[in-house]
């Protein structure tokens, strides 16, 4: 056998060894929520940063809400296989100057069954008139994305 196929052979081996809990999990890709909701993440640069794009899924009440930008970091995945991310999505409106921004904050865990999983919690913030309308201003509430293949 030669020194290719050995390695090939070899780096197989390794691989189907590896437990899913032992996979690492990346953010990198396109992930739908448990709303509908889509999220295409670029690829992690070096100190894990990265960008990507936020799309409103069907359950948006919102039909005016665009394709919107997404900016984040993950923590090293060298260092933890189940890291934890933050990433914000500065909302773009058609016909609107309103501004919004969500700000998403959660891990990303990989199930026993090798699927990859983002548990997130979020804060969607509207701009308020007046201090006096601030307590209506801010919601919160939580999503799991799972990878679209």
């Amino acid at each position: 056998m030669g020194s290719n196929a050995f390695a090939l052979v070899l780096t197989l081996a390794l691989v189907a060894r590896v437990s899913p809990a032992q996979r690492k999990c990346l953010l990198s890709g396109s992930w739908r929520s448990d709303t509908g909701c889509r999220m295409v993440v670029s690829v992690l640069g070096e100190e894990g940063h990265f960008s990507g794009s936020y799309m409103p899924g069907p359950a948006a009440s919102d039909s005016e809400i665009l394709t919107s930008p997404l900016e984040g970091s993950q923590q090293d995945a060298g260092l933890v296989p189940q890291p934890t991310f933050s990433f914000t999505v500065h909302w773009r409106l058609q016909d609107s100057e309103a501004a919004r921004t969500t700000a998403f904050l959660g891990q990303c865990y990989v199930g026993t069954n090798g699927e990859e999983t983002l548990h997130a919690l979020w804060l969607l913030r509207e701009a308020a008139e007046s201090p006096a309308e601030d307590w209506k201003a801010t919601r919160i509430g939580t999503s799991i994305f799972t990878r679209i293949k």
